[in-house]
């Protein structure tokens, strides 16, 4: 991928593992859960790796059929809680949202997690004034890696898709980005490996949100 081919003025993020680094409220407020019904710990490795497909379908990882509502419950009700107190900024994040919205640049969350769960973490963590748009799978009732996520935010800022770009962590970022034929960036170090993405044509590899801001160029 080229990242000399236009400028872009749309940057569209995921939020868990590319902005904010909320693992640990995740696993704290499912061991809780699995603690309620009688199960035993599961690792922050196991939580790490199955996270991105929505709470309903994370939970059912987790438990068998039968206690999977019960389960979603308490873990929603414990979980606003549990991200107010352990979900923090990615490196850089802070600095490059402020760059963007210096630079005129809108910017935008396409995340499958929740709104009601999204708009905790986004004022928690403070960078709620940065952001343009935030959308959710559950306000459109389509998760990633269906793309209407980044079509929806395309058309409401009425963007060509070689003006965008969405920065993910995850496979179904890369697959919705491909899926929507939007370029993408990769940032390595999240819940998917560069060896799991490999696959995608449509997209670089970054290192640091620091490098995002190559994609600025007027």
């Amino acid at each position: 991928m080229d990242s000399t081919n236009g400028t872009k003025e749309l940057f569209i993020f995921d939020l868990d593992g590319t902005l904010v680094d909320a693992y640990k409220a995740i696993e704290q407020s499912l061991n809780f859960t699995r603690k309620k019904l009688g199960y035993s710990k599961v690792s922050y490795a196991a939580v790490k790796k199955n996270i991105g497909n929505g709470d309903r379908n994370f939970i059912a990882v987790f438990f068998p059929p039968q206690d999977v509502e019960n389960a979603l419950a308490l873990y929603r009700r414990h979980h606003k809680g549990a991200l107010k107190k352990y979900s923090y900024l990615k490196p850089y994040a802070k600095v490059l949202l402020l760059r963007l919205k210096q630079g005129k640049k809108i910017t935008a969350i396409a995340s499958n997690r929740p709104a009601a769960y999204t708009k905790v973490i986004i004022k928690a963590v403070g960078i709620d004034k940065y952001l343009d748009y935030v959308l959710c799978a559950d306000q459109i009732n389509s998760l990633k890696p269906k793309p209407k996520i980044l079509y929806e935010i395309l058309k409401k800022f009425k963007i060509k898709k070689h003006q965008a770009v969405y920065v993910g962590d995850m496979d179904v970022d890369m697959q919705t980005a491909e899926r929507a034929k939007i370029e993408a960036l990769f940032i390595a170090g999240g819940s998917s490996s560069i060896k799991d993405v490999k696959k995608y044509k449509n997209k670089k590899v970054i290192y640091s949100l620091k490098d995002v801001l190559k994609y600025c160029r007027n």
